[in-house]
This record gives structure tokens, sequence and C-alpha cells, in this order.
């Protein structure tokens, strides 16, 4: 029998010495980069696919901006056909209920449209209506109703008159500003003046700058380029 010894063992540990201390061979490769901030790469760009991914979301953006704009136009074609389709009746009466079956966002236009109709007279018999529901001896729940009805319909229909004749008040005055200026021989003279007499306002700049973009609609050059010059004289004296 052969006895394993002390230099053999010494020498299987040696050579699993050696073997266990040779470095591997490491091959060098880039798999992903996903940190750089420094920048140097650049943003990241993506394939053909996601090009065509983002043209398809811009194309079905598109198409549903064109058809929210298409409904839009729809809804406010057929809310001009509702308002012109209706007749105000000639009594006050008549005129009372007419406002009562008014949408709340179609009260300024029919304000406007009847702004006439609503006189002395017509406030005067909304007034009476509502003593008699106030005073009444016996009233019932409809009656109750029917005076908060009145009494909200006068409070919108007197603020809102209040407001129509102060808007026509301001663009008569703004429109008389405005000629005084278009007609004026000095132009400088004529706005030092109106600015110490708090005459320039905003409100000229805005009408003047309608009067510009219809004479430019209507072909009128010289019109608006005339007018052009007025409004970089006023821009001196006012601040936006």
């Amino acid at each position: 029998m052969v006895a394993i010894g002390a230099p053999y063992a010494g020498a299987v540990t040696g050579s699993c010495s050696r073997s266990s201390s040779r470095k591997l061979p490491v091959r060098l490769g880039i798999s992903c980069i996903g940190w750089d901030p420094e920048g140097i790469l650049g943003p990241p760009k993506g394939g053909h696919i996601a090009r065509l991914e983002l043209r398809r979301r811009l194309g079905k953006d598109a198409e549903a901006r064109e058809e929210f704009n298409r409904q839009i136009r729809e809804e406010s074609e057929r809310r001009r056909s509702r308002r012109e389709a209706r007749v105000a009746p000639e009594t006050n009466e008549g005129l009372v209920e007419y406002f009562l079956d008014t949408e709340a966002r179609d009260i300024e236009f029919e304000i406007a449209k009847l702004r006439p109709r609503l006189n002395k007279d017509f406030f005067d018999h909304i007034q009476l209506e509502l003593g008699n529901l106030r005073f009444a001896i016996s009233r019932t729940e409809e009656m109750d109703d029917r005076l908060l009805e009145l009494e909200a319909m006068q409070k919108v229909l007197l603020e809102g008159t209040e407001a129509y004749d102060k808007m026509e008040g301001d663009l008569v005055s703004t429109k008389l500003r405005l000629m005084k200026i278009l007609q004026s021989k000095d132009r400088n003279s004529t706005l030092l003046e109106m600015v110490e007499r708090n005459e320039l306002s905003r409100s000229v700049l805005v009408l003047l700058d309608e009067n510009i973009a219809n004479a430019l609609k209507n072909d009128q050059k010289e019109a608006a380029a005339f007018m052009e010059s007025i409004r970089a004289s006023i821009l001196k004296y006012i601040t936006i």
C-alpha cells in the first residue's frame, strides 16, 4: 500500500493554489447606459417606431381638437338660431314669462335685444305683482315660489340694464374720443390734452384696433396704415 504523505499532499495543495490565483479573462462590453450627468451622449433618440407612434398620437390629437371645435361651432349655431327664433310677447305679463323662461347664459343677449321694452312701465308691473304676492292673505307654496322667481328676475334685469346702459354710454364716449383723434390736425397736442383730461384709455385703443381690422378686411390699406400710425402715437401716452 502506498501511503500518501506530506509531500503529495503539499503538491496537491500547491496545484490548487496556483489554479485559484490565476485571473480569468474579462470581456469588456457596454450593454446599457442610463446615467450621463454631463450630457455627453446627448438626449436619447428613439427609433422609427417611436416616431411613428408620435405621429399617430399627434394625428389623433389634431382630429380630437377639430372634432371639439366642430362641436363648439355647431352648439354656437344652435344657440344663435334658437335665440333668433324666440319672439317676445307684446304685453308686460308675457314679457315677464318670457324672461322667466330665458336661460341664464342668454340673459345679456335678451337684455340688449329688448332694452327699449325694459322701461319704468315694465318694472312697475313686476313691482305690483310682487306686492300682491307679499301681502296676500293666504299664500300657497306656488305663490312663494313665484315670489322668489320674480324677485330674482327683477334683480337680474335691473343690474343687467344698468350695466348695458353704462356700456352703451362708454361706447358712445369712446367713439367720440377716437373721432377727435382721427380728425385732429395736431395729433400730439390732442393726445396730450386728452391725457390731461383722463380721456385716453384702453377702450379707445380697442375700438381703433377693430377699425384697423375692418379696414384690412375690406382691403383699405391706406386707411389701415393711417390708423396704425395713430395707434403707435397713442401707445406713447398710455400704458396697456
